[in-house]
Protein backbone atom coordinates (compact mmCIF):
# COMPACT_ATOMS: atom_id res chain seq x y z
CA UNK A 1 0.00 0.00 0.00
CA UNK A 2 2.34 2.52 0.80
CA UNK A 3 4.76 1.57 -2.32
CA UNK A 4 1.63 2.49 -4.63
CA UNK A 5 1.16 5.89 -2.29
CA UNK A 6 4.47 6.98 -3.15
CA UNK A 7 4.52 6.25 -6.89
CA UNK A 8 1.49 8.75 -7.29
CA UNK A 9 3.44 12.22 -6.56
CA UNK A 10 6.32 10.75 -8.44
CA UNK A 11 4.11 10.70 -11.86
CA UNK A 12 2.43 13.85 -10.89
CA UNK A 13 5.87 15.24 -10.25
CA UNK A 14 6.76 13.61 -13.67
CA UNK A 15 3.87 14.91 -15.71
CA UNK A 16 4.09 18.58 -14.17
CA UNK A 17 7.48 18.83 -15.27
CA UNK A 18 6.90 17.94 -18.80
CA UNK A 19 3.75 19.27 -19.71
CA UNK A 20 5.17 23.03 -18.74
CA UNK A 21 7.89 22.64 -22.32
CA UNK A 22 5.56 20.15 -24.18
CA UNK A 23 2.98 22.96 -24.34
CA UNK A 24 5.10 26.30 -24.45
CA UNK A 25 6.69 23.91 -27.47
CA UNK A 26 2.90 22.94 -29.16
CA UNK A 27 1.48 26.25 -28.74
CA UNK A 28 4.56 28.49 -30.07
CA UNK A 29 4.60 26.43 -32.90
CA UNK A 30 1.21 26.26 -33.93
CA UNK A 31 1.64 29.93 -35.15
CA UNK A 32 4.00 28.80 -37.95
CA UNK A 33 1.81 25.72 -38.87
CA UNK A 34 -1.52 27.99 -38.76
CA UNK A 35 1.11 30.62 -40.82
CA UNK A 36 1.45 27.32 -43.32
CA UNK A 37 -2.04 26.25 -43.38
CA UNK A 38 -3.17 29.85 -44.35
CA UNK A 39 -1.30 30.29 -47.32
CA UNK A 40 -2.91 27.45 -48.99
CA UNK A 41 -6.26 27.44 -47.56
CA UNK A 42 -8.69 30.04 -46.51
CA UNK A 43 -8.55 30.15 -42.98
CA UNK A 44 -12.17 29.38 -42.08
CA UNK A 45 -12.18 26.49 -43.87
CA UNK A 46 -8.85 25.31 -42.79
CA UNK A 47 -10.23 25.77 -38.93
CA UNK A 48 -13.76 23.82 -39.45
CA UNK A 49 -11.66 20.66 -40.55
CA UNK A 50 -9.39 20.95 -38.43
CA UNK A 51 -12.04 21.07 -35.58
CA UNK A 52 -14.56 18.97 -36.61
CA UNK A 53 -11.44 16.20 -37.48
CA UNK A 54 -9.79 16.70 -33.66
CA UNK A 55 -13.30 16.58 -32.00
CA UNK A 56 -14.66 13.37 -34.01
CA UNK A 57 -11.16 11.99 -33.34
CA UNK A 58 -11.44 12.83 -29.33
CA UNK A 59 -15.11 11.60 -29.42
CA UNK A 60 -14.69 8.58 -31.33
CA UNK A 61 -11.45 7.29 -29.37
CA UNK A 62 -13.37 7.57 -26.52
CA UNK A 63 -16.02 5.41 -27.64
CA UNK A 64 -13.78 2.64 -28.80
CA UNK A 65 -12.18 3.03 -25.24
CA UNK A 66 -15.81 2.21 -23.96
CA UNK A 67 -15.45 5.11 -22.21
CA UNK A 68 -19.25 6.83 -21.92
CA UNK A 69 -20.34 10.10 -22.30
CA UNK A 70 -21.73 11.04 -18.98
CA UNK A 71 -21.32 14.45 -18.47
CA UNK A 72 -24.07 16.32 -16.91
CA UNK A 73 -25.83 18.75 -19.11
CA UNK A 74 -24.69 22.06 -17.59
CA UNK A 75 -20.94 20.88 -17.91
CA UNK A 76 -21.57 19.80 -21.62
CA UNK A 77 -22.66 23.61 -22.29
CA UNK A 78 -20.06 25.05 -20.37
CA UNK A 79 -17.41 22.75 -22.63
CA UNK A 80 -19.52 23.93 -25.91
CA UNK A 81 -19.18 27.46 -24.63
CA UNK A 82 -15.49 27.79 -23.27
CA UNK A 83 -15.10 25.94 -26.97
CA UNK A 84 -16.15 28.61 -29.29
CA UNK A 85 -14.44 31.02 -26.85
CA UNK A 86 -10.99 29.05 -26.97
CA UNK A 87 -11.44 27.67 -30.48
CA UNK A 88 -14.08 29.50 -32.84
CA UNK A 89 -12.97 32.85 -31.35
CA UNK A 90 -9.87 32.66 -30.44
CA UNK A 91 -8.48 30.67 -33.34
CA UNK A 92 -10.90 32.00 -35.99
CA UNK A 93 -9.88 35.67 -35.27
CA UNK A 94 -6.26 34.43 -35.19
CA UNK A 95 -5.64 32.82 -38.26
CA UNK A 96 -7.52 35.96 -40.48
CA UNK A 97 -4.78 38.23 -38.61
CA UNK A 98 -2.14 35.36 -40.23
CA UNK A 99 -3.14 36.30 -43.73
CA UNK A 100 -1.52 39.66 -43.60
CA UNK A 101 1.01 39.89 -40.20
CA UNK A 102 3.67 37.58 -39.65
CA UNK A 103 3.31 34.40 -37.20
CA UNK A 104 5.84 35.92 -34.45
CA UNK A 105 3.91 39.11 -34.38
CA UNK A 106 0.84 37.05 -34.06
CA UNK A 107 2.44 35.13 -31.43
CA UNK A 108 3.36 38.45 -29.54
CA UNK A 109 0.39 39.95 -29.33
CA UNK A 110 -1.66 36.68 -28.39
CA UNK A 111 1.14 36.83 -25.30
CA UNK A 112 -0.12 39.71 -23.51
CA UNK A 113 -3.08 37.49 -22.40
CA UNK A 114 -1.57 37.04 -18.98
CA UNK A 115 -2.20 41.36 -17.99
CA UNK A 116 -5.45 41.09 -18.94
CA UNK A 117 -6.23 37.41 -17.03
CA UNK A 118 -4.91 37.85 -13.98
CA UNK A 119 -6.72 41.78 -13.97
CA UNK A 120 -9.94 39.98 -14.39
CA UNK A 121 -8.66 36.42 -12.67
CA UNK A 122 -8.58 38.87 -9.47
CA UNK A 123 -11.76 40.66 -9.75
CA UNK A 124 -13.79 37.47 -10.77
CA UNK A 125 -11.88 34.68 -9.36
CA UNK A 126 -10.83 36.31 -6.28
CA UNK A 127 -7.32 35.11 -7.23
CA UNK A 128 -4.36 36.99 -5.63
CA UNK A 129 -1.92 38.93 -7.38
CA UNK A 130 1.03 40.26 -5.95
CA UNK A 131 3.24 43.40 -6.47
CA UNK A 132 5.81 40.93 -7.70
CA UNK A 133 3.25 39.94 -10.23
CA UNK A 134 2.51 43.38 -11.28
CA UNK A 135 5.88 44.12 -11.54
CA UNK A 136 6.46 41.06 -14.03
CA UNK A 137 3.53 41.61 -16.11
CA UNK A 138 3.89 45.41 -16.54
CA UNK A 139 7.26 44.63 -17.90
CA UNK A 140 5.85 41.60 -20.15
CA UNK A 141 3.39 44.55 -21.63
CA UNK A 142 6.45 46.98 -22.15
CA UNK A 143 7.91 44.70 -24.05
CA UNK A 144 5.28 43.48 -26.07
CA UNK A 145 4.10 47.17 -27.21
CA UNK A 146 7.93 47.47 -28.07
CA UNK A 147 7.75 44.88 -30.90
CA UNK A 148 4.24 45.71 -31.58
CA UNK A 149 5.08 49.33 -32.77
CA UNK A 150 8.26 48.72 -34.51
CA UNK A 151 6.36 45.94 -36.55
CA UNK A 152 3.35 48.17 -37.33
CA UNK A 153 5.52 51.44 -38.07
CA UNK A 154 7.88 49.50 -40.47
CA UNK A 155 4.82 48.55 -42.43
CA UNK A 156 6.03 44.88 -42.64
CA UNK A 157 2.52 44.35 -40.90
CA UNK A 158 -0.86 45.13 -41.61
CA UNK A 159 -2.88 47.19 -38.93
CA UNK A 160 -5.95 45.07 -39.68
CA UNK A 161 -3.82 41.84 -38.80
CA UNK A 162 -2.98 43.45 -35.94
CA UNK A 163 -7.02 44.27 -35.23
CA UNK A 164 -7.77 40.96 -35.71
CA UNK A 165 -5.24 39.26 -33.71
CA UNK A 166 -6.32 41.63 -30.29
CA UNK A 167 -9.35 40.17 -30.95
CA UNK A 168 -7.93 36.84 -30.61
CA UNK A 169 -6.31 37.84 -27.51
CA UNK A 170 -9.38 38.72 -25.84
CA UNK A 171 -11.31 35.37 -26.95
CA UNK A 172 -8.45 33.41 -25.02
CA UNK A 173 -8.45 35.65 -22.49
CA UNK A 174 -12.32 35.27 -21.98
CA UNK A 175 -11.87 31.65 -22.16
CA UNK A 176 -9.61 31.20 -19.47
CA UNK A 177 -11.78 32.89 -17.08
CA UNK A 178 -15.02 30.90 -18.31
CA UNK A 179 -13.12 27.98 -17.31
CA UNK A 180 -12.04 28.84 -14.34
CA UNK A 181 -15.84 30.73 -13.68
CA UNK A 182 -17.77 27.51 -15.05
CA UNK A 183 -15.31 24.36 -13.51
CA UNK A 184 -16.99 22.00 -15.70
CA UNK A 185 -16.41 18.59 -14.08
CA UNK A 186 -16.01 15.20 -15.95
CA UNK A 187 -13.04 13.97 -18.58
CA UNK A 188 -10.78 16.79 -19.84
CA UNK A 189 -10.39 14.44 -22.82
CA UNK A 190 -14.39 14.24 -23.50
CA UNK A 191 -14.72 17.60 -22.85
CA UNK A 192 -11.96 18.90 -25.15
CA UNK A 193 -13.91 16.64 -27.91
CA UNK A 194 -16.80 18.82 -27.28
CA UNK A 195 -15.38 21.99 -27.77
CA UNK A 196 -13.69 21.13 -30.68
CA UNK A 197 -16.93 19.94 -32.44
CA UNK A 198 -18.71 23.34 -30.89
CA UNK A 199 -15.75 25.38 -32.34
CA UNK A 200 -15.91 23.67 -35.81
CA UNK A 201 -19.75 24.10 -35.48
CA UNK A 202 -19.90 27.59 -35.00
CA UNK A 203 -16.78 28.72 -37.88
CA UNK A 204 -18.81 26.28 -40.69
CA UNK A 205 -21.28 29.05 -41.34
CA UNK A 206 -18.67 31.41 -41.36
CA UNK A 207 -16.46 29.33 -44.09
CA UNK A 208 -19.69 28.77 -46.31
CA UNK A 209 -20.36 32.10 -46.40
CA UNK A 210 -17.40 34.31 -47.20
CA UNK A 211 -14.86 31.65 -48.32
CA UNK A 212 -13.86 30.64 -51.56
CA UNK A 213 -13.30 27.35 -52.08
CA UNK A 214 -11.38 27.75 -55.14
CA UNK A 215 -8.81 29.47 -52.97
CA UNK A 216 -7.60 26.01 -51.23
CA UNK A 217 -4.46 24.58 -53.18
CA UNK A 218 -3.91 20.85 -52.28
CA UNK A 219 -0.42 20.28 -51.02
CA UNK A 220 1.90 18.26 -48.84
CA UNK A 221 2.65 21.14 -46.30
CA UNK A 222 -1.46 22.25 -46.13
CA UNK A 223 -1.82 18.09 -45.55
CA UNK A 224 1.15 18.33 -42.73
CA UNK A 225 -0.11 21.95 -41.19
CA UNK A 226 -3.84 20.00 -40.81
CA UNK A 227 -2.14 17.11 -39.03
CA UNK A 228 0.39 18.96 -36.91
CA UNK A 229 -2.60 21.33 -35.64
CA UNK A 230 -5.03 18.71 -34.86
CA UNK A 231 -3.02 15.99 -33.23
CA UNK A 232 -0.50 18.52 -31.59
CA UNK A 233 -2.46 21.85 -31.75
CA UNK A 234 -6.25 20.89 -31.07
CA UNK A 235 -5.63 17.73 -28.90
CA UNK A 236 -2.69 17.37 -26.68
CA UNK A 237 -1.81 21.44 -26.46
CA UNK A 238 -4.89 22.15 -25.14
CA UNK A 239 -5.62 18.90 -22.73
CA UNK A 240 -2.56 20.94 -21.40
CA UNK A 241 -3.33 24.29 -20.93
CA UNK A 242 -6.24 22.69 -18.98
CA UNK A 243 -4.19 21.03 -16.80
CA UNK A 244 -1.57 23.95 -16.55
CA UNK A 245 -4.92 25.98 -15.75
CA UNK A 246 -6.63 23.83 -13.22
CA UNK A 247 -2.75 23.30 -11.26
CA UNK A 248 -1.96 26.86 -11.21
CA UNK A 249 -4.63 29.02 -11.65
CA UNK A 250 -5.24 31.93 -14.52
CA UNK A 251 -2.83 33.98 -13.75
CA UNK A 252 -0.10 31.58 -12.98
CA UNK A 253 -0.99 29.42 -16.27
CA UNK A 254 -0.85 32.47 -18.28
CA UNK A 255 2.06 33.93 -17.51
CA UNK A 256 3.72 31.13 -19.73
CA UNK A 257 2.48 32.73 -22.80
CA UNK A 258 4.91 35.65 -22.32
CA UNK A 259 6.80 32.52 -23.54
CA UNK A 260 5.51 32.50 -26.91
CA UNK A 261 6.65 35.55 -28.33
CA UNK A 262 10.59 34.58 -28.42
CA UNK A 263 9.59 30.85 -29.29
CA UNK A 264 7.01 31.86 -32.06
CA UNK A 265 9.43 34.46 -33.94
CA UNK A 266 12.53 31.57 -33.47
CA UNK A 267 10.41 29.32 -35.22
CA UNK A 268 8.92 31.43 -37.92
CA UNK A 269 12.66 32.64 -38.64
CA UNK A 270 14.16 29.40 -38.62
CA UNK A 271 11.15 27.57 -40.63
CA UNK A 272 9.16 30.55 -42.63
CA UNK A 273 12.16 32.87 -42.93
CA UNK A 274 10.58 35.90 -41.39
CA UNK A 275 12.32 38.81 -40.21
CA UNK A 276 13.79 38.95 -36.59
CA UNK A 277 14.69 42.42 -36.16
CA UNK A 278 16.84 44.44 -33.47
CA UNK A 279 14.41 45.60 -31.87
CA UNK A 280 12.53 42.18 -31.69
CA UNK A 281 15.58 40.81 -29.62
CA UNK A 282 15.30 43.79 -27.12
CA UNK A 283 11.77 43.63 -26.56
CA UNK A 284 12.08 40.02 -25.60
CA UNK A 285 14.63 41.10 -22.55
CA UNK A 286 11.79 42.73 -20.32
CA UNK A 287 9.28 40.22 -21.84
CA UNK A 288 11.91 37.06 -20.34
CA UNK A 289 11.89 39.48 -16.71
CA UNK A 290 8.52 39.55 -16.51
CA UNK A 291 8.36 35.84 -17.35
CA UNK A 292 10.58 35.12 -14.46
CA UNK A 293 9.06 37.40 -11.78
CA UNK A 294 5.25 35.82 -12.57
CA UNK A 295 5.94 32.29 -12.86
CA UNK A 296 8.15 33.19 -9.63
CA UNK A 297 5.17 34.36 -7.53
CA UNK A 298 2.49 31.89 -8.87
CA UNK A 299 2.04 28.86 -6.52
CA UNK A 300 0.29 25.40 -7.32
CA UNK A 301 -3.75 26.36 -6.29
CA UNK A 302 -5.58 24.06 -3.91
CA UNK A 303 -6.60 21.63 -6.66
CA UNK A 304 -3.25 20.48 -7.23
CA UNK A 305 -3.12 19.06 -3.88
CA UNK A 306 -6.28 17.45 -4.06
CA UNK A 307 -7.43 14.88 -7.10
CA UNK A 308 -10.34 16.75 -8.96
CA UNK A 309 -12.58 14.41 -11.37
CA UNK A 310 -11.37 15.95 -14.17
CA UNK A 311 -7.50 16.17 -13.66
CA UNK A 312 -8.39 12.25 -12.58
CA UNK A 313 -10.12 11.57 -15.72
CA UNK A 314 -7.63 13.32 -17.47
CA UNK A 315 -5.05 11.07 -15.84
CA UNK A 316 -6.49 7.64 -16.77
CA UNK A 317 -6.65 8.94 -20.06
CA UNK A 318 -2.95 9.25 -20.98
Amino acid sequence: MSVVASSVPSRSARLGALAIPLFCLLWSSAFVAGKIGVTDCPPLIFLTVRFLAAGVLILGLAALRGERLDLRRRDIVAFALIGIFNNALYLGLGYVGLRSISSGLNALIVSANPVFTAVLAARLLGERITARKVTGLVLGVLGVALVVADRVHGGGDSPVGVAFSVGALAAIVGGTILFKRLAPQGSLWIGNGIQNLAGGLAVAPFALMFSDYAEIVPSARLFAAWTYLILGGSIVAYLLWFRLLTTYGATGASALHFLMPPLGMLFGWAILGERLAPHDLLGIVPVALGIYLVTRAARPSSASSRPSSSLSNLGDDE
